[in-house]
């Protein structure tokens, strides 16, 4: 089978199998090999490693996984691509293709039955609509990972790793910065794709911590306030805070805790960082017990 990568090879597979984009499910295919390459390296991947692929499409990152890695798991949702799949990938014995949704996979199992348990690698070429349910559903389910390279619009790599107080900075930026480092290893221009999307791309890589970046009693609670208040950035903490369906304190309960971690009354949520989110969830979680 000849390698993908180019658009030439790419139309003649999609001709042969007679493939129609579905818009759907966002499907942009690479069709440069340096960008596929640079995706790879930027992953670390070794002879040594297992890596779960998210969308492989056509197979074309794949191969190169394929290559590169001792074992690759190529989970993709569109059915029509899986005989696709099965003839670009033919003749490499380290791959499986699973059908099926990312997001309904047990990815703690596939850890367990793939790599013994031990931090998986995973890269994806993600589609926008479904980028942040992936990342975050990931991180908060605590499977064990050791990076998450993902390509992504360019727009959402920036935010990953945007600064607090910034106004790239949002839930995505604190939630991603609470349990990895992020690492931008590429930007990558729409002709890389088929078809070619509207805007630019990115490679974003996610060094998962060992520990999480900073300690708080509910972390539940925490993200409940983050979301909150970047939900309505442009009002106060407290306002934003109290407005919020995700939580049931009072306007007062909500001023007293702002005040006691040290917040001016009239601060913005977009102000604060993780270590500042965490103290006023603690704050409240005290608050709660001295009203229990």
């Amino acid at each position: 089978m000849a390698k993908l990568g180019n658009p030439q090879e790419t139309i003649q597979i999609l001709q042969k199998h007679d493939f129609h984009f579905q818009k759907k499910f966002g499907q942009n295919f690479l069709i440069d090999t340096r960008v596929l390459d640079k995706i790879v390296e930027a992953a670390g991947v070794t002879e040594q490693d297992f890596v779960l692929e998210i969308g492989p499409g056509i197979g074309t990152m794949t191969q190169v996984l394929c290559e590169r890695a001792r074992q690759v798991l190529a989970v993709e949702i569109d059915n029509n691509l899986i005989p696709i799949l099965k003839e670009t990938l033919a003749e490499y014995k380290n791959v499986e293709i699973l059908h099926g949704d990312i997001l309904k996979q047990d990815i703690r199992q596939i850890a367990e039955r793939y790599n013994g348990g031990k931090p998986i690698k995973i890269v994806a070429n993600l589609p926008y609509y479904i980028t942040t349910p992936i990342i975050m559903g990931l991180f908060e389910s605590h499977v064990p990972l050791s990076n998450v390279t993902v390509m992504v619009q360019k727009e959402v790599a920036e935010r990953m790793r945007a600064e607090p107080g910034t106004k790239e900075c949002g839930a995505l930026s604190l939630a991603v910065q609470y349990y990895a480092e992020p690492y931008l290893a590429a930007n990558v221009p729409p002709n890389c794709f088929m078809p070619r999307p509207k805007v630019g791309s990115a490679v974003i890589r996610l060094d998962c911590l060992k520990r999480t970046s900073v300690e708080v009693k509910d972390e539940r609670l925490m993200f409940r306030l983050i979301r909150a208040s970047f939900n309505q950035r442009r009002k106060t903490l407290q306002n934003s805070l109290s407005n919020s369906c995700e939580l049931d304190f009072s306007k007062e309960e909500i001023g007293k805790a702002i005040e006691r971690a040290g917040f001016p009354p009239a601060i913005r949520g977009e102000k604060l960082g993780l270590k500042e989110f965490a103290a006023l969830a603690d704050e409240l979680c005290r608050e709660s017990e001295d009203g229990a």
